[in-house]
């Protein structure tokens, strides 16, 4: 190659160079302005307050789609929860269930019911026919075949597994 060809090919860029900072490149795109949005037809205070109402009562109404019975949520656990919810401990004004000593609630598939719950204490006067008086309460809810509580103390029971409400009841909060 020839000096000459040398120097053209030197003078073709294999780059493009980027704008100066200087440089207007691309203009901005305009502002939105509020006066710019299409505005809904004019609406009653009255007319809008009965469509969020309509909305609202839909929206809190509704259930979850394809949920089974057993499944929290489901009608079967919900009535179990609720059940358990009537049911005090004789010596603290606070449900069993707020009081934190249901540890979980199972509900198979034909409508079984088993129950994990501890006590306040292993000495609870209550030792021996809470778990009873739970089994006859949960049986006799409609749709649940049969019923079984099962009494743990590992994790032992502790204040911090109230709920705050209990805890706002007992003046803990």
């Amino acid at each position: 190659m020839s000096n000459h060809e040398d120097m053209t090919h030197k003078d073709e860029k294999d780059y493009i160079a980027a704008p100066s900072p200087a440089e207007d490149v691309v203009s901005k795109p305009p502002r939105a302005r509020v006066s710019d949005a299409a505005l809904p037809e004019e609406e009653t205070a009255g007319e809008k307050l009965e469509r969020k109402r309509d909305y609202l009562e839909g929206f809190l109404q509704a259930k979850p789609e394809g949920l089974s019975p057993g499944e929290p949520g489901g009608a079967v656990y919900e009535a179990v929860i609720e059940a358990l919810k009537d049911i005090y401990d004789p010596e603290i004004p606070v449900n069993i269930y707020d009081l934190g000593l249901i540890y979980n609630v199972e509900v198979a598939e034909e409508a079984d019911v088993k129950v994990t719950m501890t006590l306040t204490t292993p000495h609870c006067p209550v030792a021996e026919t809470m778990p009873n008086e739970i089994e006859t309460r949960v049986m006799s809810l409609p749709g649940v075949r049969d019923a079984e509580v099962v009494v743990t103390w590992d994790p032992p029971w502790d204040p911090s597994k109230m709920s705050d409400e209990a805890r706002l009841e007992l003046g803990m909060l």
